[in-house]
C-alpha cells in the first residue's frame, strides 16, 4: 500500500532527525552515524564519545519509546472504537488508564514496591491496569455477555471514580515534590525512558499490532452491530472479550512507561479512515504508522520548545487534537467508518 510505503519513509526521517534535535543538535548524517556505530559495534573518536553517549543512550530510546506508543494507541483506538461502535471511544475509555495511573501514583506517594527500584512505577502502574480490566470486565458483563453500552458506561463510571483516588492520594502526598512529579506524570512524558523499557514495550505492542490485523475482518462486522455479526458468524460477545483483554494489556503497557497521553487514540483512526475508508484491515496498516510519526513530533515540541524544560504530552495532543477533531466532526459527508 502506498500509503504504508510513504509513512514508512517519514517515520524513519522523522526518527532521525528527532534524535538528533535538542539541547545538541548534531546533524541526520552524523546521528545516522553514530546509531550505525552503537548497532554494528563501530567505534568513535574520543572527542564524540559525550555526543555519542546523548544520542544512543538518552535519545534514541526516548524516541523509539515515543513511535512504539504512538502505534499502539492509534491501533487500540481503532480496535475500541469498533468493539463498542462508538466514534468518541478511545484507549482510555474503558478506565484502564485512568487505573493505570492510580498504580503508579500510588507508588509513588507511598513507596510501595521499593524492591522494584527504577521499575517500581511501571509494575505499579501495570498492576492498576490489570485491576482495572478485571473490575471492568466484572462489572459490565451480564451472564457472560458483554454489551457494547455497558462497557462504555462502565469504563467511564470507573475512570471517574480512579481520577477522584488519585486526586485523594495526590492530596495525601507527604511533600510537594512527589505532587508535581505524580500529576506531571499523569499527564504523559517520555522524560524515564531508558533501553531497559523498550523490549517489553515492544513485544507486547508488535505482538498487539499483528493480533488486531488478524481481527481485521471482525472488527468490520462487529462495527455494524451484534446481530450483523451474529448473523454471519462472527460471536459478538467472545471477540469482544478477546479484543478488551488484548486493549487492556496494551494500554496498560504504554501508559506505565509513558503516562497518560490523550486525543491520539481518539483523533488518528478517525483522520486515517478519511484517507484509506472504512475497512479496518487497511486501517490498522495505516493508523499505527500515522500514530508513531505524530508521537514522535510531538515528543519532540514537548522538549524543544521550552527547552531545558519540558511540556507535558497530554497538552500538545489536546491542543493538536482538539481542533483537529473538531474540523473531521464538521467534515461534510464523514461518518463514522468511512466517509
Amino acid at each position: 500500500m502506498l500509503a504504508c510505503g510513504l509513512l514508512a519513509v517519514l517515520l524513519l526521517c522523522s526518527i532521525v532527525v528527532a534524535i538528533g534535535l535538542g539541547a545538541a543538535v548534531v546533524s541526520p548524517a552524523d546521528t545516522a552515524r553514530y546509531v550505525w556505530a552503537a548497532v554494528s559495534g563501530g567505534s568513535v573518536t574520543a572527542a564524540e564519545v559525550t555526543t555519542y553517549q546523548i544520542i544512543w543512550e538518552i535519545r534514541t530510546p526516548r524516541v523509539l519509546l515515543a513511535a512504539l506508543v504512538g502505534a499502539g494507541l492509534s491501533a487500540v483506538g481503532v480496535a475500541v472504537q469498533a468493539m463498542v461502535r462508538n466514534a468518541l471511544a478511545d484507549p482510555f475509555v474503558l478506565g484502564v488508564s485512568s487505573g493505570a495511573s492510580v498504580g503508579a501514583v500510588a507508588v509513588t506517594v507511598t513507596g510501595g514496591l521499593a524492591a522494584l527500584g527504577v521499575h517500581a512505577v511501571s509494575a505499579g502502574a501495570f498492576l492498576g491496569a490489570l485491576a482495572a480490566s478485571f473490575l471492568v470486565y466484572a462489572a459490565s458483563s451480564r451472564r457472560g455477555a458483554l454489551s457494547p453500552l455497558r462497557l462504555v458506561l462502565t469504563g467511564v463510571a470507573l475512570s471517574l471514580g480512579f481520577q477522584a483516588v488519585m486526586s485523594l492520594l495526590i492530596y495525601a502526598a507527604p511533600d510537594s515534590e512527589a505532587t508535581s512529579m505524580v500529576l506531571y506524570w499523569t499527564m504523559g512524558s517520555f522524560g524515564a525512558a531508558d533501553w531497559g523499557a523498550l523490549p517489553v514495550v515492544s513485544a507486547v505492542v508488535v505482538l498487539g499490532l499483528f493480533v488486531l490485523h488478524r481481527y481485521g475482518r471482525a472488527l468490520d462486522v462487529l462495527a455494524l452491530g451484534d446481530e450483523t455479526a451474529a448473523s454471519l458468524g462472527i460471536g459478538p460477545d467472545r471477540h469482544r472479550k478477546a479484543l478488551l483483554v488484548l486493549a487492556s494489556l496494551m494500554t496498560g503497557v504504554m501508559v506505565a512507561v509513558s503516562g497518560s497521553i490523550a486525543f491520539v487514540g481518539l483523533v488518528m483512526p478517525h483522520l486515517v479512515r478519511m484517507v484509506v475508508g472504512a475497512s479496518h484491515a487497511r486501517v490498522l496498516a495505516v493508523a499505527p504508522l500515522a500514530g508513531a510519526v505524530f508521537m514522535v513530533w510531538v515528543d519532540l515540541v514537548s522538549r524543544t520548545l521550552v527547552a531545558p524544560r519540558e511540556l507535558p504530552l497530554g497538552v500538545i495532543t489536546a491542543l493538536v487534537g482538539v481542533p483537529v477533531f473538531l474540523a473531521v466532526m464538521r467534515r461534510k459527508g464523514y461518518l463514522f467508518g468511512g466517509r
